[in-house]
Order: structure tokens, then C-alpha cells, then sequence
């Protein structure tokens, strides 16, 4: 990187403003040619905005952009992807039954051949190193090898800034150092990159620099490599970063949850059903459950809820009770509460109070209905205290559910479940969406609720938080769950290639002392 070279990117004041909401306040800064720039802030921070301007989704209310030296205005995706910008988002695009040649094809703005495509694709995976059979149908991929697809179509533009957003989000540990091998090499022939994502021990291994947004402000630029995690976290949300306080002498009672030979059907052909699923969590202890997106945990999780009935009672077990044919109300009736990923219309329902979506769940537990009608100041009492526990940003119970910023409503749905005090919950993604503080609070939360003595089951496709919070955990892969590690045994290796399903057997693999891959007989 040419520190004489003029700026690849230059932002200067650029200002956005919606209803209520000022997104982005006067922000400047400058992106140089081939520079791994990072792009960081919390939930709500900003960064989205800004990268839609940036490739033409959206217009600023003020400030300019230059491009190369020049003032440009980019009206949309097609004119920036002209200017040389191309944009990888952190949702893939594509249609699973098609190929990958069909599917890049789709995303280009002028029209080619496609025997003149197919070898402009093979050129790109060759001179990047990105491995990828250009006949293969789309269903048929991992997640890694479908970002391939995303990142091929915009380095067929030639680009000269690459926008990455949250690149590594549903990647195992080993994709992701293949990726920042290509980005590394991408940036080494002079484009630039724009990179998005919350995993700060990432932006310390990849990024030359950093800016660091906070309420639609840059608070700061430096360099990723001289800073800690804590110091880039603490600078992103304004406040020193609490450390989770667990026990070191906790002991665990009796299995509470007993999961054995749990299986379910998939959804349609592209779904992913779980097959054979076993294990056990005891009183005090937190499970967690590793894997990349799509391997069954949205399955297990319907399963283990009461969404979606079994066929054998006795596979799921809570306290000695029967679960697997009793419905959602007759488990939480028995002390299983539970968190879906999406939080909106699954886990909340916009359209209610936020009251009102306490009663949806709550009612049972805590004698929201007396008599079939709803106590409405009971319902009101307790999501107060779910708004001042958990810091919901919200003007009271009577909120809006869809009025809340995605990082509150998960606040919101996360307290509404753990002040129920429940025997056993099982939660996907808990910190989807928050920001450093936030995702802090609710570990602690969990940690504590632990300690009072419940069993709790973490589905979470961050390592991190995973490693940081849970006792033990295990691996879900194309439905199939590994053997049960204790935290303190399992390596980030070792759990990569279980989450990549090494010979489609995970429960199979095991690491060498030496490092190397060993399959059992």
C-alpha cells in the first residue's frame, strides 16, 4: 500500500437521516488502494447505511463521495458496479436449483455467452485460488463454497473496492482463513476493501485500518494490529466492557433435558432434518451447539420447543417428564422455555404490544390469564421489568413490538424468556444483532440463570461466544450431532473440521497430536 498513492474512497460529511433516526452524522473518512479498511460499530451504529450509499442503494442527505479523486454520485448498484465497486452482502443471493454458472450469469449487468462466462469463472477461481465446479447445482454446496459464488461475480467486474459485509458469519474457522488468503491477494493487486463484522479478533488478523463508528459518528480510526479486542469493543460502545463472572467452583446436579434419538423430517428437499440427535444437560450446566448455518439447528430447535411433534415421547425427557408429543404450551407448562433465531414474526409478533407479546409466552408461567381472560397489568408489571433488566430501548410496555431497533427486540426477547426463571431454555443465536454490551449482559444473564440451577441449551453459530459461555458442546452437521467436548478439551481446529463435516461423519474425526486429521475405524 502506497501511502503517495491518491485515496481509492473519500467520504466527506456524508449525512443520512430518517424518520425519528439521524443514521449517519457528518461521517469522513478515506480508503487508500489496497487497503483492508475495517468498518466498525455496534448494532445500529450506522454501518449498513453507510455501505448502501457507498454502492448506490441509497442517496446521502448531504456530504460527497469520491471515487479516485473525483466527486461522484451514485444513483445505483449498476452505477457503482460501472465506477469499479462491488459489494459481497452477508445474505447470499441465489437460487439453490440453479448452477453456479447460471447463477453468476444472472448477476451481471451485461449479457455473455455462457461458454465465454464459464471461462472468464475459471480464470478468477484459478488466479484466486477459489475452488469451485462452475456446473455444480447451488443446493448441493456448503455455505463457504456458496460465498465463493458471491465473490467470483464481483471480482469478474474487475473491482476496485470490494465491500464485505460480515463476511464470516456463517463460515468454519478453516473458510475463513481461506477467504482472508483471497482477500489478502485480492488487496495485493491493488483493490481495495471495505470489511464489515463484529469478530474483532479477525479484523486484528486481516484489516490495515480501522474506523470505528458510534451513534452515526466516527469516534475513531487506528490501526486493528496496535489495538485488543476489549479496546476496539470499548471504543465501539462507548463504555468499559464488563467480563462474564462465572464461578470457578460450580458443580453441576442431575440431567435435567435428556434428548435420545431425536429425529425429525426435512421441510422440503433443500431442508435439513435431524437424525439420531442425543444428549443430555445437566442442573447449572450450559450446552452449546456449534455449526454453520443450515445444518438443522433451526430443525432441532422446533423440535426440542414442541413445534414441530415427534413420534416417541421418551425422546425428549424434562425432569423425568415425557416432551415429545406434547405441544409448545404443554412444555413451557413443565419449565422449557425457548428463543427461535428470527426474531421477528417468529419470536415476536411486530404488530403487538410489546405487553402483548410477553402474554404470548409468559402466561403460564407467571398467571398472565386468570380465569381465560388477560391480566393486562400483570402482563405490563413484568415486561417493565424486562425492559429496565435487560435495557431495552423502548418508551414502555405499550411499545410497538416493531417500533424496537433489531438489537432491542432481541434484548427484549431474550429477558422476556429468562425472567420466567425457566428449568431448562434452549436459545438460538442470543446475541444476534447486539451490540459488545449488550451481548455481555445477556451472557451474564444466562451464567446466572445457570447457576440458579436451570439447564440451558445455546445454538450459536459464533465459536467465540460458545467457548466464552458454555461448559460443554457439540457439533451439528448436515443434521447429525457429534460427540458432547468439554470446553476446555476442544480446539478451534478440531471444531472447524467438525463443523465442515469432515468424511460426513464428524462424531468420526479427532486431531492428532501431531495437528493431522485421524478417522477412527
Amino acid at each position: 500500500m502506497d501511502a503517495n498513492l491518491p485515496f481509492r474512497l473519500q467520504l466527506s460529511g456524508i449525512t443520512k437521516q430518517f424518520p425519528g433516526v439521524l443514521a449517519n452524522d457528518r461521517v469522513t473518512f478515506s480508503v487508500r488502494p489496497g487497503d483492508i479498511h475495517a468498518l466498525l460499530g455496534e448494532n445500529g451504529a450506522g454501518k449498513s447505511t453507510l455501505v448502501k450509499m457507498i454502492y448506490g442503494i441509497m442517496a446521502p442527505d448531504a456530504g460527497e463521495i469520491a471515487f479516485d479523486g473525483e466527486r461522484v454520485e451514485i444513483a445505483n448498484p449498476k452505477q457503482a458496479r460501472k465506477l469499479g465497486i462491488g459489494m459481497v452482502f452477508q445474505h447470499f443471493s441465489l437460487f439453490e436449483a440453479l448452477t453456479v454458472l447460471e447463477n453468476i450469469a444472472l448477476g451481471m449487468d451485461a449479457s455473455i455467452r455462457s461458454r465465454d462466462l464459464e471461462a472468464r469463472i475459471r480464470e478468477v477461481m484459478i488466479a484466486y485460488g477459489l475452488n469451485l465446479d462452475p456446473r455444480r447445482i447451488v443446493a448441493t454446496l456448503s455455505v463457504g463454497e456458496r460465498q465463493r459464488i458471491e465473490i467470483v461475480r464481483a471480482l469478474l467486474l474487475n473491482p476496485k473496492l470490494l465491500i464485505m459485509d460480515e463476511p464470516t458469519s456463517v463460515l468454519t474457522p478453516q473458510e475463513v482463513e481461506a477467504l482472508f488468503k483471497t482477500l489478502r491477494q485480492v488487496a495485493a493487486q491493488g483493490c481495495s476493501i471495505l470489511y464489515i463484522s463484529h469478530k474483532l479478533h479477525e479484523i486484528k488478523a486481516l484489516c490495515d485500518t480501522a474506523t470505528i463508528l458510534r451513534g452515526g459518528k466516527v469516534v475513531a480510526t487506528c490501526d486493528p494490529k496496535q489495538e485488543t479486542s476489549r479496546s476496539m469493543a470499548e471504543r465501539m460502545i462507548g463504555a468499559s466492557l464488563k467480563d462474564i463472572k462465572k464461578d470457578p467452583n460450580r458443580t453441576f446436579g442431575e440431567p435435567k433435558l435428556i434428548v435420545s434419538g431425536l429425529s425429525t423430517k426435512a421441510e422440503d428437499e433443500f431442508g435439513i432434518a435431524v437424525e439420531d440427535v442425543g444428549f443430555s444437560v445437566r442442573a447449572g450446566e450450559i450446552f452449546g451447539i456449534a455449526g454453520v448455518a443450515g445444518n438443522g439447528q433451526n430443525a432441532l430447535l422446533d423440535a426440542l420447543s414442541g413445534e414441530v411433534l415427534g413420534e416417541n415421547s421418551q425422546a425428549i425427557t424434562l425432569e423425568g417428564h415425557p416432551l415429545g408429543l406434547l405441544d409448545t404450551t404443554g412444555r413451557r407448562k413443565l419449565g422449557l422455555c425457548a428463543v427461535p433465531e428470527e426474531r421477528n414474526g417468529h419470536a415476536a409478533v411486530g404488530d403487538f404490544t410489546l405487553a402483548d407479546n410477553s402474554v404470548l409466552t409468559a402466561r403460564d408461567r407467571l398467571k398472565m390469564v386468570v380465569g381465560g381472560l388477560i391480566d393486562s397489568g400483570a402482563a405490563r408489571t413484568y415486561t417493565g421489568r424486562v425492559i429496565a433488566e435487560f435495557a431495552v430501548k423502548a418508551l414502555g410496555p405499550l411499545s410497538m413490538a416493531s417500533s424496537l431497533s433489531g438489537g432491542n427486540l432481541q434484548k427484549f426477547i431474550m429477558g422476556r424468556e429468562i425472567l420466567q426463571r425457566p428449568s431448562v431454555l434452549v436459545v438460538c443465536q442470543p446475541t444476534w444483532g447486539v451490540d459488545a454490551g449488550a451481548a455481555a449482559a445477556i451472557h451474564q444473564a444466562l451464567v446466572d440463570l445457570a447457576a440458579a440451577g436451570s439447564a440451558i441449551v445455546v445454538i450459536s453459530q459464533d465459536l467465540d461466544e460458545l467457548l466464552t459461555l458454555c461448559d460443554t458442546l457439540a457439533v451439528i452437521n448436515e443434521g447429525r450431532l457429534s460427540r458432547t467436548l468439554e470446553v476446555g478439551e476442544a480446539s478451534i481446529e478440531e471444531l472447524g473440521l467438525l463443523m465442515g463435516g469432515v468424511h460426513g461423519t464428524p462424531e468420526q474425526v479427532s486431531i492428532e497430536a501431531g495437528g493431522g486429521v485421524a478417522v477412527q475405524a
